[in-house]
């Protein structure tokens, strides 16, 4: 399978990488645990989440045994990086609620059954902190000069940044050093913007266990537009399926730019590297398919291959005719009155279809000239629509040029 280091070094996950030719002979001579931690800010991750995830399962292909951990303790905080304004607080509820969907949204990705990999939440080492223990125990070998050179913390100096936030360091450099201690664990990953709060890790264990450890940092996901990566106009791409359905999962992927394609298939799929070459090597209708393979690839990850079948044949049968059938398109059902004599307005139905957040934005879409039903531009914002406008039992809308919506009647 060969060395997990230098596979993410060829894939094109790393950015930094605490001592690299250390860690390529440590992966080489034995089984490492390593740890990514993921804050329960809501429900479900997003595509945001999708590099660390991926290097947790490549490190589990490797034989090597993948730690992923829960931040319920750290979410109460609030990790400054990144942000403009502190993170709202949220209550302990709606934690525990946001961390059981992120356990059941890991697994999924890679075997976290206790010996191949550790599902760990780190709230069951935090809570029980005894604050003037840790002062004196942890927070004495912090330096709070060396705490406001990070980059993280310089950025929301200028806006403010509260003392809640500003013990975020100590608190995930703890969680490294109980990870050493109870789990073995020798690296910790994370993203670019985690490289301070990792080094404050490895600091913390050199300095109370005499341990060598090691971190490394994913580069920061953006386009070839310098967009942040996971970003639409519709909001964040999540790995939950029903907030982002399965179908539309699969179309932010193959609406990739040709400039994306051959960076994300290496990050975003397990192909290997000789099919990606061959695929992107060509341009024209050959990235086209190497298009279809990365948004077929990266739906079956996350939503599994059947429903990667099905929004790849509904996406076939809308773009290309060939397709076998539409039961992939994202789908309200209505009940049958609804469409009888005088019909529902259109602009109600793109409300209920969950197309539109309100009827003023529908209105102005179906004003503006972006929006057709059965084909065929929706002309007014009252237009009814009836039993007579569906065909075989459905009709389906289509909102600018590539977000589509099947309705059924109930």
């Amino acid at each position: 399978m060969g060395n997990f280091y230098l596979t993410l070094k060829e894939r094109g996950f790393i950015d930094q990488a605490t001592d690299p030719e250390e860690m390529v002979d440590l992966f080489a001579r034995q089984t490492v645990k390593a740890y990514i931690g993921f804050d329960p800010t809501a429900i479900s991750l997003h595509i945001g989440s999708l590099v660390p995830i991926m290097a947790l399962a490549h490190l589990q292909r490797h034989g090597h045994v993948p730690l992923a951990l829960v931040g319920g303790g750290t979410a109460l905080i609030g990790d400054p990086s990144g942000k403009k304004e502190m993170r709202p607080v949220l209550t302990y509820a709606e934690v525990a609620g946001n961390a059981e969907g992120l356990q059941k949204q890991l697994s999924r990705y890679m075997v976290l059954d206790g010996t191949r990999g550790l599902l760990l939440n780190n709230l069951d080492w935090l809570k029980p902190l005894n604050y003037i223990e840790f002062l004196r125990d942890i927070g004495r070998h912090f330096s709070v000069n060396r705490m406001l050179a990070a980059e993280a913390v310089k950025q929301r100096l200028e806006t403010g940044l509260s003392f809640i936030e500003f013990n975020y360091q100590l608190l995930q450099a703890y969680d490294f050093l109980q990870l050493y201690e109870h789990q073995g664990c020798l690296l910790q990953m994370g993203g670019s913007d985690q490289w301070g709060n990792i080094v404050a890790g490895l600091e913390l264990i050199r300095r109370v266990k005499g341990g060598k450890v090691y971190g490394l940092t994913f580069p920061l996901m953006v386009t070839s537009t310098g967009e942040k990566m996971g970003k639409t106009a519709r909001g964040a791409v999540w790995l939950d399926g029903e907030r982002t359905s399965p179908y539309d999962y699969y179309q932010f992927w193959i609406n990739t730019s040709d400039e994306d394609v051959g960076r994300f298939l290496p990050l975003f799929t397990f192909l290997p590297l000789e099919e990606i070459k061959d695929l992107t090597r060509e341009g024209g209708a050959d990235l086209r398919r190497a298009k279809e393979v990365l948004a077929f690839e990266a739906t079956r990850i996350t939503h599994g291959e059947a429903e990667a079948e099905k929004a790849r044949e509904a996406a076939r049968q809308l773009f290309y005719g060939r397709g076998k059938d539409l039961e992939g398109l994202p789908t309200t059902v209505i009940a049958r009155e609804r469409f009888q004599a005088p019909g529902l307005e259109a602009y109600l139905l793109l409300v209920e279809t969950g197309l539109c957040g309100t009827r003023g934005e529908a209105r102005r879409l179906i004003t503006q000239g972006g929006v057709t039903i059965q084909e065929r531009r929706v002309p007014t914002f009252d237009l009814p629509i009836g039993e007579r406008d569906f065909q075989d039992g459905q009709i389906l809308i289509r909102v600018g040029k590539k977000k589509h919506h099947r309705v059924l009647l109930g």
